[in-house]
């Protein structure tokens, strides 16, 4: 590969710049696909802006990537069902009964018990990021609406409780990953070593306590507590000029006229989604385990060794097939009906999976100019051992938020941190723990992350809204832990 140094930081960086400065994402990360290209293309504006397209072409060509998209489209028929079946209308009508109960016992705490119900729902989805924040958005968003809870606040809880949660409890894809990591390292007890690493892992633990800190103390911050004010006083949603993720027609479509509304409806397609998720996770990985001692650890490895992308796939699609039958023995749709329904939710979530196109082709463009490697190249001459964990976070931080993709830069730093920390002699949990940690801070705080973003859709956010009122809480929850591991980097050399 070819080093082209400080330039390769260049790209990432501009369009972080540009789609906080002009709130045009779409525009912001094209520029920066076309600029990396650019460079690569030894500044040929023709070879340039060819190879451009043609790597817009090759997200594609990943099915990991294809199969991200393809869920993304699918998810806003899915959305489309639930309310079409009159199952959000009826969750909603538990959810108020519930508000009301607690309401009677505590006079203006129902706005707090329904915050709280939807960071548990995210915490207790920690099968998988997207499942988690689509479903907390699409459930409590109705209901956040109504108590005059801003949108951001929404797409905040989202967002801030997927990651940390999948990070933090490992049966899942992310666990599956990490572990193929740690073993390509020549980790030999590569779970061991991942479970290990929890008690370390202090971002994702602390970005939990903050959100729980900023619910139940009801103060707010920076641009969120202008959002807050804005809500409370006009029942204005979002900012002037705005423009939510999702749009209208998904976000307010009609429910069928003369049919009941029942809960069920939108809590078992969305179970079924939860549920197949680590099923599919082992359907995925089970051949791919070579030698059978017995069914509990067969069953173990494969789900380690499952294919993310794909379960979440399959487990909208069967989310969809399972909606299809119940609605259709209730005699709600018709086959025409769900067959519209499903064409018009892909369309209407069109936006999101250009969007998702977008953030893989950048991420790939500085795969291609190098920047994960330059920017963990630059601290290796004046890495001492007390600073390697709090250098790790940050150079973990710092290539997340410039490629948008947590994912990525476990790949990448995995293989810089672990043999760092054995030269160094340092804890190798700590070290680990630093590099998972530092991944999904700056995936809180970067505006191409994949992650943010279907947090903006499912919660019908502003998405540069959603990235600007969550950053203050990120970055408090990133200095605490900095000096955490500060202080752990000197107790332990």
């Amino acid at each position: 590969m070819e080093d082209y140094g400080f330039l390769s930081i260049l790209p990432p960086i501009i369009a972080i710049i540009l789609a906080l400065r002009t709130k045009q994402v779409y525009i912001a990360l094209l520029f920066g696909i076309c600029f990396s290209w650019m460079i690569i293309s030894d500044w040929n504006p023709l070879d340039g802006t060819l190879a451009a397209i043609e790597s817009l072409v090759k997200v594609f060509e990943s099915p990991g990537n294809t199969r991200t998209i393809m869920f993304s489209a699918l998810v806003g028929a899915l959305l489309l069902f639930i309310q079409y079946s009159k199952g959000v209308e009826g969750f909603i009508n538990e959810l108020n009964k519930l508000i009301a109960y607690f309401e009677r016992k505590q006079k203006g705490y129902s706005r707090v018990i329904v915050q709280l119900l939807a960071m548990l729902t995210g915490i207790l989805l920690f099968v998988e990021t997207s499942i988690s924040s689509l479903t907390v958005g699409t459930l409590y968003r109705p209901v956040f609406d109504k108590l005059k809870i801003p949108r951001e606040k929404l797409a905040y809880i989202a967002d801030s409780t997927s990651a940390p949660s999948s990070i933090l409890i490992p049966f899942n894809a992310w666990g599956a990953f990490i572990m193929g990591l740690l073993l390509t390292q020549g980790i030999e007890n590569p779970f061991s070593l991942m479970i290990t690493t929890i008690g370390y892992n202090f971002y994702p633990i602390i970005a939990i306590m903050i959100v729980f800190i900023v619910i139940v103390s009801k103060k707010d911050i920076g641009l969120m507590a202008k959002a807050e004010k804005r809500t409370r006083e006009t029942g204005v949603l979002m900012n002037e000029n705005s423009k939510p993720m999702l749009s209208d027609t998904i976000t307010s479509f009609e429910s069928k006229p003369g049919i009941t509304p029942k809960a069920y409806n939108m809590i078992a397609p969305l179970a079924t989604m939860v549920i197949m998720m680590p099923i599919n996770l082992a359907f995925t990985g089970w051949n791919e385990v070579l030698e059978y001692t017995s069914f509990s650890n067969h069953l173990f490895q494969a789900i380690g060794k499952g294919s993310g992308s794909s379960s979440v796939l399959y487990a909208v699609t069967t989310a969809i097939l399972v909606a299809m039958i119940m609605y259709r023995a209730q005699g709600i749709m018709k086959l025409k009906e769900m067959v519209d329904l499903v064409l018009k939710g892909i369309s209407e979530l069109m936006p999101l999976a250009l969007l998702m196109m977008l953030a893989f082709a950048i991420g790939d463009a500085c795969n291609q100019l190098g920047t994960g490697p330059y920017v963990a190249a630059l601290s290796k001459e004046w890495l001492s051992p007390e600073f390697l964990p709090a250098i790790v976070f940050l150079i973990s931080s710092f290539i997340a938020f410039s490629t948008g993709t947590s994912w990525g830069t476990f790949a990448i730093m995995m293989a810089i941190a672990i043999p760092m920390a054995a030269a160094h002699e340092s804890e190798l949990p700590l070290v680990v723990a630093a590099t998972l940690g530092g991944g999904v801070f700056g995936d809180h705080c970067s505006p191409i992350s994949d992650t943010s973003i279907i947090s903006s859709m499912a919660s019908a956010s502003d998405h540069i809204d959603h990235v600007n009122t969550q950053l203050p809480y990120a970055l408090i929850g990133g200095v605490l832990t900095i000096i955490i591991y500060l202080i752990m980097g000197f107790l332990f050399v």
